[in-house]
């Protein structure tokens, strides 16, 4: 009896086994369509694997772009180049960068120049543009798939990649480039190359964004450009006959660059010669951009950052913060102006009697391309002295409040 009562206990015990293991089973399929669904959902957003820094031979800066697992990136076609300020470098901007990559992971490749590095800041506007200029040519040439290129540019790095984009304009580069023919005809056909691929290009790419924070574009000469001497004369003087200091990037700076009749550089560069198009490269850009301080920013004024005379600058008190991104108070599209006279000739400016006012003559020459003015406040933040650095969030946990800026600059980039 006692066999027979263990034989039919066993189908139980086997139904009992059964009816768990469906159990299990409806569990892992019901896990699995749910996994299915979330996979799904997920192919809605772009997924991108990790960030790659390719420094270059030269240690002339590096490369930011987004590669998959198996470490092979896209053929991004927009190459974004970012100059450091005075007494930078590249990790200055290697925030932002990351923000960028972010927002187009597959689209761009961001570049942070470090040919103008540290005291090499000081060498002046000119050597360091040249530097920036064969910079971005050895970039293009491990690049060949970029078609579009952009400048984001703080501080003095604002004046040195305007320069530098001078120097590239229109320039025929085919034969600098490894790859050149492959690389003109991913542009144009055979027949045009290489005589109309560069036409109104910088260095044969399509310039879309041109971006300045906190430049000094009217340079720093009286005027209260700098916020640091509070406006007081004397020093503004005292400043300007040191300013062999900061090499010779301080005489450009302070506009004492001017010898045998010869203008200042800044005011140079707010016309055209006949060997430097300084403002047809300028031109050529879809979009110009200057960010500013309007306080706190003890190295950058106001007006020489956003290109305006101190009368046009808008009063405090009307100043309302965007809803969006609480640092910025101001955006307007400045309309160019007609164009102005040529900058002053040798023989106006060696004549003693005439007093030609410099900051005057660089609004008028600036102005004649349309500028979008982007004004910033850091009043209330605990960083706003450091608001020169913050715009851009040179270091992160310094500068964490300027992300906001940087944020609104990634948003209204044109790609």
């Amino acid at each position: 009896m006692a066999s027979v009562e263990s034989e039919e206990r066993v189908p139980e015990v086997q139904n009992s086994v059964d009816e768990n293991t469906n159990n299990t089973v409806e569990k892992l399929n019901n896990k699995t369509e749910n996994t299915k669904k979330k996979k799904k959902s997920k192919k809605f957003f772009p997924r991108f694997g990790c960030f790659r820094i390719d420094y270059d031979d030269t240690g002339d800066g590096f490369d930011i772009q987004v590669v998959d697992a198996s470490g092979h990136s896209s053929n991004p076609t927009h190459l974004i180049i970012m100059v450091n300020g005075l007494i930078g470098s590249a990790d200055n901007w290697k925030y932002a960068a990351k923000q960028f990559l972010k927002r187009y992971p597959y689209d761009a490749i961001v570049h942070c120049s470090e040919s103008n590095s540290s005291k090499l800041t000081f060498d002046g506007v000119d050597v360091t543009g040249d530097r920036l200029a064969e910079e971005v040519i050895s970039v293009i040439k491990r690049h060949p798939s970029v078609q579009k290129i952009s400048f984001i540019a703080h501080s003095l790095g604002g004046l040195i990649a305007r320069y530098a984009i001078a120097k590239l304009y229109e320039r025929d580069i085919s034969k600098e480039l490894s790859q050149g023919n492959e690389h003109c005809e991913n542009h144009i056909s055979k027949q045009d190359c290489p005589e109309r691929i560069y036409e109104g290009k910088i260095a044969g790419l399509e310039p879309i964004n041109f971006i300045t924070s906190a430049t000094p574009h009217l340079g720093c000469r009286g005027h209260r450009q700098v916020p640091l001497f509070g406006g007081f004369r004397s020093l503004e003087k005292t400043a300007s006959r040191f300013s062999w200091f900061l090499g010779k990037t301080g005489k450009h700076l302070f506009l004492t660059d001017g010898k045998n009749g010869k203008p200042p550089l800044l005011l140079q560069m707010v016309s055209d010669s006949e060997d430097m198009k300084f403002m047809s490269a300028l031109r050529s850009f879809k979009r110009r951009i200057a960010y500013a301080n309007i306080r706190f920013d003890q190295m950058v004024g106001w007006s020489t950052s956003s290109i305006r005379h101190r009368n046009e600058l808008p009063k405090r008190r009307h100043l309302k913060r965007h809803e969006k991104y609480p640092h910025i108070v101001i955006e307007e599209t400045a309309k160019p102006t007609s164009v102005s006279e040529e900058v002053p000739s040798k023989s106006k400016v060696s004549c003693g009697s005439c007093k030609i006012d410099f900051e005057e003559e660089m609004i008028r020459g600036l102005t004649t391309v349309s500028w979008e003015r982007v004004d910033v406040s850091f009043s209330g933040s605990r960083q706003k002295y450091l608001a020169h650095n913050a715009i851009q969030v040179q270091t992160y946990s310094i500068n964490s409040d300027g992300a906001d800026v940087v944020q609104h600059m990634i948003d209204d980039f044109q790609l």
